[in-house]
């Protein structure tokens, strides 16, 4: 079995005698050859340059030798396709060329230009599967509409994200207006990088934990809950909401095959009583790999062992690989999950 048949498996629900595993961020400013790669070019270069990206994709897969790759991308490149730009802040964190504030911006919002617009993603993941073949995964990605709403109403990063809960009470149906064109974009960009060779989606619900508590199912799994349905049947969709798995019930309502926890799950016991439990992806705390070889590799093994005979699991993180991260912790946590018995 190879890598990719060992993925696809596991998303399926089978027993395996180790999980596939690849890193949420596993490719950026960790690596060495990333940060040769960025004095050349900036981020948006990298990310809207098909040979570029690939390259970039393929990185981390030539160093430790994951069982699938994450196209090299960003979420933010839905807005941007949409009419509405972003750019990083010389202070640090995002900035969108402008914010949402009227109903005449978001009716100005086009999704329908999603296809032309990120061509060059369909590209990069075309690359990517040819030099990646039939031995690994290739998986595409995108932001939630709620995440995204976030950013582009509040017009950057910014603590709490107010402007977004501001329009959620006080502008219902602007609110509905938005998400439906989000809704609609990002059915068609996952259409088109199924199209591209993607054997796998990630749907990144990063600032799932914003919504107010009691309504996140309305707010933000409602629209996740249309995506899915609207993709092809049986096509392997993985969900993180970060900090709503007590939500438990709305994520099982999305439709994803996979739910990917963070770090402060338990996995064992979130499975627990699930009369069909979808596949577990996760959840290291990836501080981890901020220390040191043996403590990645113990945290990794006790990770390995309470998810022992469990079926339908992939290895990952609880969350993205932070700059900082030593290259040979990476390597400690491959070695350790290739080798567990």
């Amino acid at each position: 079995m190879n890598s990719r048949e060992r993925f696809l498996a596991a998303v399926h629900g089978e027993v395996l005698e180790r999980p596939p595993m690849w890193l949420m961020r596993q490719a950026g400013r960790y690596l060495p050859e990333y940060r040769e790669l960025k004095q050349k070019h900036d981020f948006l270069t990298l990310a809207k340059t098909p040979e570029l990206a690939t390259e970039v994709t393929l990185q981390p897969i030539r160093r430790y030798g994951f069982d699938a790759a994450i196209i090299f991308s960003d979420i933010l490149v839905i807005p941007e396709a949409m009419g509405q730009p972003y750019h990083f802040r010389d202070q640090g964190g995002i900035g969108m060329d402008y914010r949402l504030e009227t109903s005449e911006q978001i009716e100005a919002l086009e999704p329908e230009a999603v296809r032309e617009r990120l061509d060059y993603v369909a590209q990069a993941l075309r690359l990517t599967r040819a030099a990646l073949g039939e031995e690994r995964a290739l998986l595409g990605f995108g932001g939630s509409p709620w995440t995204l709403a976030a950013y582009m109403v509040e017009g950057g990063s910014a603590e709490g994200f107010p402007r977004l809960l501001a329009l959620l009470e006080s502008d219902p149906i602007c609110f509905e207006h938005l998400m439906d064109k989000l809704t609609a974009a990002l059915t068609e960009y996952f259409k088109m990088q199924i199209e591209a060779g993607a054997d796998a989606i990630q749907i990144f619900d990063s600032w799932a934990a914003l919504a107010p508590e009691g309504r996140y199912a309305d707010v933000s799994m409602f629209w996740i809950r249309r995506i899915v349905e609207r993709l092809p049947g049986d096509f392997p969709i993985i969900l993180y909401a970060k900090g709503r798995a007590h939500e438990r019930d709305a994520l099982l309502s999305s439709g994803a095959k996979v739910l990917s926890l963070d770090w402060t799950v338990d996995l064992p016991r979130y499975r627990d009583g699930l009369k069909h439990p979808p596949a577990l992806q996760g959840n290291l705390d990836p501080a981890i790999l901020d220390t040191t070889p043996e403590a990645t590799a113990s945290a990794v093994r006790a990770l390995l062992a309470s998810m022992r005979g469990q079926g339908g699991y992939i290895f990952n993180l609880g969350h993205g690989i932070h700059p900082q991260a030593k290259v040979e912790n990476v390597a400690a946590l491959v070695e350790t999950v290739k080798t567990f018995q």
